[in-house]
């Protein structure tokens, strides 16, 4: 049987994705997570090996006050359009493009650029990313998570 299809995290990552669009919105869907942060959290860097238990909620809030000043930062638009989840109101999987591969993320593609970082509280498996992750995001990862 080919696990990538039945997969519950595959399955997820395959799913229905809402665009958090306005850096407005994106305040309130990470008031959204920081509610919840103590819910079985998982943070993915793919690229990296993928973690095999749910972060903290301390963890959690750290990694999103850090990654909204890398996206405000690096991602110098009038608009966000990298973040995308299954609901912005109850959510359970987030995927976070990273503004300095984004490729074709935000039309069509047969092989559009993986994100950056996954937030989800299933367990996540290895995506087998081709592109390997930058040095400066691998530094910029560790030193988030302590490694």
């Amino acid at each position: 049987m080919d696990n990538t299809i039945t997969d519950p995290f595959r399955k997820a990552f395959r799913g229905r994705f809402i665009s958090v669009l306005r850096w407005e919105q994106l305040d309130d869907f990470w008031d959204v997570l920081s509610s919840d942060a103590d819910g079985g959290w998982y943070i993915y860097a793919v690229g990296e090996p993928p973690p095999t238990e749910p972060v903290s909620g301390e963890m959690l809030r750290a990694f999103l006050l850090e990654i909204d000043q890398l996206l405000r930062k690096e991602h110098d638009e009038e608009y966000c359009g990298v973040v995308y989840a299954d609901s912005l109101e109850s959510p359970a999987f987030v995927k976070i493009f990273d503004p300095n591969n984004l490729g074709v993320s935000c039309g069509f593609s047969d092989k559009p650029p993986l994100p950056g970082w996954i937030l989800s509280r299933l367990r996540p498996l290895d995506l087998h990313s081709e592109v390997p992750l930058p040095g400066n995001r691998r530094r910029w990862w560790r030193r988030l998570i302590g490694a």
